[in-house]
């Protein structure tokens, strides 16, 4: 078995069990959260990289987790350079109000389609996330403070949902904190390299070609 082998443990895309896991979420997620199309296509949870890729790969992350920033720009240039690869950025606040506000309003600025910008200036930031430079990093990236305010009032259930579900399925993949991705079928917790990254899309290529 190679070293990248006993990294990935192949999952299903339906998990019943769980872990403990504090988040400081609370709400109901929809009753299928756990199901495939709901894990690799959540209606209301952005899409980048490629929309019609044909590789998925999925990253529960949080504004202010130190590895998240440093895989990045790593993801970022993988995605790109390959061309075929569906991106989705699953929130996943483990650490902190802070890591929810952030969550919450990078989530309510897609309805004025900043989300790919407002995700990127604040996973980027160098700075300790704080709630006074959460708002000035968005307002610097072009997003309307304001307009983010009032969407996210009156979206703020549908948000918080968002939240409750990748945390519940956080939870049944067994993660056991961010980052952590799926790529195709495969979980891997925690950080690899660009080339073992390269290699676990190859591999669920394959994986999804022999199905």
């Amino acid at each position: 078995m190679t070293t990248l082998k006993k990294l990935m443990l192949v999952a299903a895309l339906f998990l019943a069990t769980a872990v403990a896991t504090a988040v400081p979420v609370q709400a109901q997620s929809a009753p299928d959260a756990l199901s495939e199309s709901y894990i690799l296509k959540d209606p209301d949870v952005p899409v980048l990289g490629n929309p019609k890729g044909d590789i998925t790969i999925i990253e529960y992350f949080d504004y202010r987790c130190p590895y998240c920033k440093t895989v990045n720009p790593v993801i970022s240039k993988i995605v790109k350079d390959d061309g075929r690869i569906r991106l989705i950025f699953k929130d996943w606040p483990v650490f902190g109000d802070v890591s929810v506000l952030a969550a919450k309003l990078v989530l309510a600025v897609k309805y004025q389609n900043k989300y790919a910008e407002a995700h990127e200036a604040l996973i980027s930031m160098k700075d300790r996330l704080t709630e006074a430079n959460v708002f000035s990093t968005l307002a610097a990236a072009g997003v309307d403070i304001d307009r983010a305010k009032k969407d996210l009032a009156t979206n703020d259930a549908a948000v918080v949902a968002i939240l409750a579900r990748n945390h519940e399925q956080a939870q049944a993949f067994e993660f056991q904190g961010t980052p952590a991705f799926i790529v195709g079928r495969f979980r891997i917790p925690g950080v690899l390299s660009a080339e073992n990254f390269k290699k676990a899309i190859a591999d669920a290529r394959l994986a999804a070609k022999s199905k």
